[in-house]
């Protein structure tokens, strides 16, 4: 019996390298889904998500980001047709889709252009978790010699010595 888990991570954007092992472990396609969509990765660090809406408008779609999950959500205004309709091919309801986000995936813009919805995003590593070079001096580190860790010992509870614990500046 083999599982499809794919599903599991169609939805997720910066993933790459966990999606890329999904995917190549199942190669049995979900079923349809609406409304239709590409990720595309474009650099490194940027991404497009792009996805079918035909018949919907820029007012009719809504996108939000909150804790790591982008929601589109599109509902039509008003979806009364002007004449009678004898065929309805082209899908006009609600529909919301959620992609969860990796750590420090920023959605930077959206334009919708012919029926297709393209949202940018990008993958953005806030200064403080970038890696930084310490460079090492040889003039002192300007700490007084009174105020820097000492390791004299120090009578225990039970009379025994033991290692002073470092004290720091």
């Amino acid at each position: 019996m083999t599982y499809d888990f794919a599903p599991l991570f169609r939805t997720a954007i910066g993933f790459d390298r966990l999606a890329r092992l999904v995917d190549n472990a199942a190669q049995n396609p979900a079923g349809p889904s609406y409304p239709p969509y590409n990720i595309e990765k474009l650099s490194e660090d940027s991404y497009v998500l792009t996805m079918a809406v035909a018949g919907f408008g820029p007012e009719d779609i809504e996108l939000t980001v909150q804790d790591n999950t982008l929601v589109v959500a599109g509902r039509l205004a008003s979806a009364a047709p002007a004449g009678e309709v004898l065929h309805r091919g082209i899908a006009t309801r609600a529909f919301e889709r959620r992609f969860v986000l990796a750590d420090h995936i920023v959605v930077d813009k959206a334009d919708m252009t012919n029926g297709l919805l393209r949202v940018a995003v990008r993958h953005f590593v806030p200064e403080a978790l970038k890696p930084r070079r310490i460079p090492v001096g040889t003039g002192g580190l300007g700490i007084p010699a009174e105020a820097a860790p000492t390791m004299a010992p120090t009578v225990a509870n039970d009379g025994a010595t033991a290692p002073a614990a470092e004290h720091a500046a």
